[in-house]
Parts: structure tokens; C-alpha cells; sequence
């Protein structure tokens, strides 16, 4: 047992936190696409997401003892967060070999991706693998094994559970083991180890920000504003995913059309739309993402989805594939293939128009939905989210 602690003592350990957390708050008041009130309450709970991450950075994670961690949530959101999505990560070490074992779900996708480095406010990481279960073997009752020894320059592993039919399919179960360290006790607690973690904690909460507050710049908001590019390797995230990126700008009285084929020859299929926080916006209780799955497809293969606002269906009502801004006049859109058999070309890919908010329901040919309707929609998207997903 430890010696008893004599007197009272503070050690100051929280003190560089509490000026990160500070200059933080500093950071997202004076962001430089705010245009409202509102605009800055979403900061601010924003930042709590970001202190939420930056705490586990610095307390969860163990090198000698790794495990998963979650740390892109409902609660905690960064990096345009796919809303389709569980994450999993965990730090490494080079020259050490990890075994990630599970058992698999009914996922759409499983995927894992090897990042060499760090997302930083002037690069992107550096993606040095990236697999999906199609690579594992995978016993009858869904069990797998993966191992996998940390090349050079290795940092990070990323698993993502990435969900089509948020209705039926189902998680599997994950954990990640350093055979090496199996059976040992972790570090003795100590000052000097306390006082590292609290600093690691208050550079990782104002890294993160300047990170997100610059990433989109590096690709999205390079395109002109409401355009999408032709479907390709995702830039900056998972090389065996194809994504269509932009970002959109509309008045109050406009609307956006993506225009998109529905795709046979992949698992998963979706579109959001973000904040300028670079992140997703409500998607449990708002319909800010379709999957293929969720989403109305036409008779001849296509989906039709309208970014509006408000709802434009006739009359103002709701339709199927009405995607709300809540709130945004701008932020990032995405559309993302995964688990796909072929190349996804441009004849994949979207097309774009901006109308008249009025008009997109009937240039689209969409019915209406009733409230009861489209309330059962997001009740449905509640329920979805909270039976799936881990905070």
C-alpha cells in the first residue's frame, strides 16, 4: 500500500487544460464562418465533444495495454463524421504486433485502416493499409482473428462498422490484444505520469480544433461551391472507400438536387450533409442522411435527394428524400460507396442542380409524406441510433 497522504496538496495538474479549454472557447467564438446565434451555441457544443476526445486521448489510451476506443460519437463529433458509422481506434507501436479479434455482425462493412502520422491543421495522415472482412478469415459463427505487426511510421489503427439498414443489421464484437503485454500490470501511477497525461489532454483539445477548422479546406471547400466531384478513393480517409465531395451554399428560397444511381455492386451506399464545424449535424432526431437502404430509389435506378431547409414536397410537406440543413446555409456534403466489387466511375457518380426551393419537389416528382409519416421516419432513425450506437 502507498504511503498516507500528509497536509493538502495541489499540484496544478489540471492548470494547462484549463487554459486549453480557455483558448478553446476562444477558437470557436471567433470562428470565421459564425453568422449567428445559433452558429455559436453549435460551437460551443461542439467543444464539448472535443474536451470529451481530448480526455480519452489522454487517460484511455494505454501503448503497453491498447484497447478500442470510440471516440466519434453522437456526443463527440469531428472530422465530417459519417453518421452510417461505429469508430474504433487505437494507438501503436511500431515493431509490436496487435491481434484484433471479434465476432462479425451484420454490418454492411467492417473495415481497418493503418494511419501513418497525424491529422494536423497544415496535412493529412498518411493511409498506410486499409482491408475490409472480405480479407479475413471468418469462422461459421462469425469469429475472425487479424493480426498485424506496426510497420515504420505506423501510429494508428481505425476500425469502422459502417451500417446500411440501420433497422436490421446488427453490431458485431471487437477487441483489440497485445499478445507481448498479455498478463502484466499497466504502469504504477505516478506525478510526473499524471502530469503528462493532463498536458497531452490540453494539446489535443486545441490541436483538434485548428485540425477540423482547417481539414475541409484541403479538399472540400477546394471545389466550387455546389458541385460534387466524380466518385474516387476518399481523400485523407479510407483508401478502400470511394466518396463524392463538395459543399453547398443556398439562400433561403433555394434547394440543391443530388441526383445519384443507386449502386448494386457495393454493401453500402449514403450521402449527408454537414456543418461548417466539419462535422455531422443531427442526424438522430433530423434527416441530414440517407443510405440507400433509407432512401426512396425511382423507377429508372435513381435517387433523387432534395437539400433544403425546409420540407419540399407539395405543399410543404416532407418527402422520402428530403435531406434538412437544420439551420445551415452552408457546410460540406459526401457521398460515400463502400464494400464495392468494381471501381466507381463517373457514370456513378452525381449530378447536381440548384432550384427553387418551391420547385424541388415536383421537379424531383416526390410525394408527400404526412407528418405522422415522417415523424415515424425519425422515430425510427431515434430508436437506430440508440440501440447502435456506443458514447
Amino acid at each position: 500500500m502507498g504511503e498516507a497522504a500528509t497536509g493538502s496538496a495541489s499540484y496544478g495538474l489540471t492548470a494547462p487544460l484549463q487554459a486549453a479549454i480557455a483558448e478553446a472557447e476562444e477558437l470557436i467564438a471567433n470562428a470565421p464562418f459564425i453568422r449567428t446565434d445559433a452558429d455559436r451555441l453549435e460551437g460551443y457544443e461542439y467543444l464539448s465533444g472535443r474536451i470529451r476526445m481530448a480526455m480519452q486521448n489522454a487517460f484511455d489510451y494505454d501503448l503497453d495495454h491498447p484497447l478500442l476506443i470510440n471516440p466519434t460519437h453522437q456526443f463527440s463529433k469531428q472530422g465530417l463524421d459519417n453518421p452510417d458509422a461505429i469508430y474504433f481506434n487505437a494507438y501503436l507501436r511500431e515493431g509490436v504486433e496487435y491481434v484484433v479479434r471479434g465476432r462479425r455482425g451484420t454490418s454492411a462493412d467492417l473495415s481497418f485502416q493503418v494511419m501513418g502520422g497525424m491529422y494536423s491543421a497544415t496535412s493529412a495522415a498518411t493511409s498506410m493499409l486499409a482491408i475490409d472482412d472480405r480479407s479475413l478469415s471468418i469462422a461459421d459463427d462469425g469469429s475472425f482473428e487479424l493480426r498485424y505487426t506496426a510497420e515504420p511510421g505506423a501510429k494508428t489503427l481505425i476500425v469502422r462498422e459502417v451500417f446500411n439498414d440501420w433497422d436490421r443489421e446488427e453490431r458485431g464484437t471487437l477487441w483489440l490484444e497485445r499478445p507481448d503485454t498479455l498478463g502484466t500490470p499497466k504502469q504504477e501511477r505516478t506525478l510526473d505520469r499524471l502530469r503528462k497525461q493532463y498536458d497531452v489532454a490540453a494539446r489535443s483539445l486545441t490541436g483538434s480544433i485548428q485540425t477540423w477548422f482547417a481539414f475541409p479546406h484541403f479538399f472540400q471547400y477546394k471545389e466550387p461551391v455546389n458541385t460534387l466531384t466524380v466518385p474516387a478513393s476518399t481523400p485523407g480517409g479510407l483508401s478502400s472507400q470511394f466518396s463524392s465531395i463538395g459543399h453547398y451554399e443556398l439562400a433561403e428560397d433555394e434547394a440543391m438536387i443530388v441526383t445519384v444511381p443507386a449502386c448494386g455492386d457495393c454493401t453500402y451506399q449514403g450521402m449527408q450533409i454537414g456543418s461548417d464545424w466539419y462535422a455531422s449535424t443531427d442526424y438522430e432526431t433530423h434527416q441530414s442522411s440517407l443510405t440507400k437502404a433509407q432512401a426512396h430509389v425511382d423507377d429508372d435506378g435513381m435517387m433523387r435527394f432534395v437539400v433544403a431547409e425546409h420540407p419540399p414536397g407539395p405543399g410543404g410537406a416532407p418527402i422520402a428524400n428530403w435531406l434538412e440543413t437544420t439551420g445551415h446555409r452552408t457546410g460540406p456534403i459526401m457521398l460515400r460507396w463502400q464494400h464495392v466489387d468494381r471501381d466507381i466511375t463517373a457514370e456513378d457518380g452525381p449530378t447536381v442542380e440548384v432550384v427553387k426551393a418551391a420547385d424541388a419537389g415536383a421537379r424531383v416528382g416526390a410525394a408527400a409524406l404526412s407528418p405522422g409519416e415522417y415523424a415515424a421516419r425519425i422515430a425510427a432513425r431515434q430508436i437506430a441510433v440508440a440501440r447502435r450506437m456506443i458514447s
